[in-house]
């Protein structure tokens, strides 16, 4: 059995992990973080875990974690993981961050967008950007996974093949995104409280969102070339959810035929990738790790606009790094997802 923690263990995310490695067949989990809860039992928190999990909280400690478990699942705000994971840590135990710390390749990218210091460069190098469907092979040889954000997994997903195959133009690119509350998570904002979400829907971030380096990072790795996008993301009254619609002026000559082989070659195969007929919604992937993907050409503009749904806290987070962590042990990706 792999032995499984979790630092975060009470927000969102942290919380999703637990449902999913209780059902997996492989993981017995062992340790629980909390940086403010320690000593209460987890499932007096989340009471629907009564005699599923009883474990007590331990302080946020990944020293004490690596003594007693194989993976570390770290469900912590950005700022926190870089300092927790170091040299000596990733020889005993495999990480996977939930968090942005480890996202962006270059640190003065990560800090000017952040507005925090990386203390993590030491070992920066050594962590693979966890989109299983892109970066496979090189996430089963490390033992530290940068998993990716939700916005930023159902973003780059609708556009990769794209971008991989130059079927559009790189400086064409706008990302409309939208996302339910809990992609805020647990903490309390006078913004997420219900009477101030209920019937209305808000974009933020605008120009400014911190997952555009994110989404560019690696759109540009998939096309050569440096990928600038508009990136605008909206917070609609859902509990969970990502809907993302994307467009992409198409290059001279590119069909919808080309397009749609485009997809089929890099995600006919995949697992939790469903090409669909009609328009993606998120209600069809609400608690699974599925992406949802369907593609429409406008004849009149010369635009695909890929239309991707996601549940934020499975495919979005939680369920990423159970698929994560399935790939770094070599188990079957699936298992515990389906």
């Amino acid at each position: 059995m792999i032995k499984a923690g979790i630092i975060g263990a009470t927000g969102y995310a942290g919380s999703e992990l637990v449902s999913l490695l209780l059902k997996h067949p492989d993981v017995e989990i062992v340790f629980l973080g909390s940086s403010s809860q320690q000593g209460v039992v987890f499932s007096d928190i989340y009471p629907r875990y009564r005699s599923l999990c009883d474990l007590v909280l331990s302080e946020s400690d990944i020293v004490k974690a690596a003594e007693v478990c194989d993976v570390v699942f770290l469900a912590l705000p950005h700022g926190l993981a870089s300092s927790f994971v170091t040299s000596e840590i990733l020889k005993k135990v495999k990480v996977i961050d939930l968090g942005a710390d480890f996202r962006l390749k270059d640190v003065s990218v990560y800090e000017s967008w952040y507005k925090v210091s990386h203390n993590g460069r030491a070992v920066i190098n050594q962590a693979v950007y966890g989109l299983c469907e892109i970066h496979r092979s090189e996430i089963a040889k490390t033992n530290l996974v940068a998993n990716p954000g939700c916005y930023t997994t159902c973003s780059i997903l609708s556009l990769y093949p794209l971008m991989k195959e130059h079927l559009a133009d790189p400086s064409s690119l706008i990302i409309d995104a939208l996302s339910g509350v809990s992609g805020a998570g647990r903490s309390a904002k006078v913004a997420n409280l219900f009477c101030e979400v209920d019937e209305s829907v808000k974009a933020y971030g605008v120009a400014s969102h911190r997952h555009t380096p994110e989404i560019e990072q690696e759109l540009s790795l998939a096309a050569g070339m440096d990928v600038v996008l508009t990136f605008t993301p909206h917070l609609v009254p859902m509990n969970r959810g990502i809907l993302a619609t994307c467009y992409a002026k198409l290059l001279e000559g590119v069909d919808e035929k080309a397009v749609k082989d485009a997809y089929a070659k890099y995600y006919g195969k995949e697992p939790f990738i469903r090409l669909c007929p009609s328009l993606s919604e998120t209600r069809n992937v609400a608690g699974t790790n599925f992406v949802d993907i369907s593609l429409r050409i406008d004849e009149r503009t010369g635009r695909v606009i890929v239309v991707t749904a996601i549940d934020n806290l499975v495919k979005g987070a939680a369920g990423q790094a159970v698929q994560n962590m399935n790939i770094m042990f070599g188990l079957d990706e699936k298992e515990g997802l389906i």
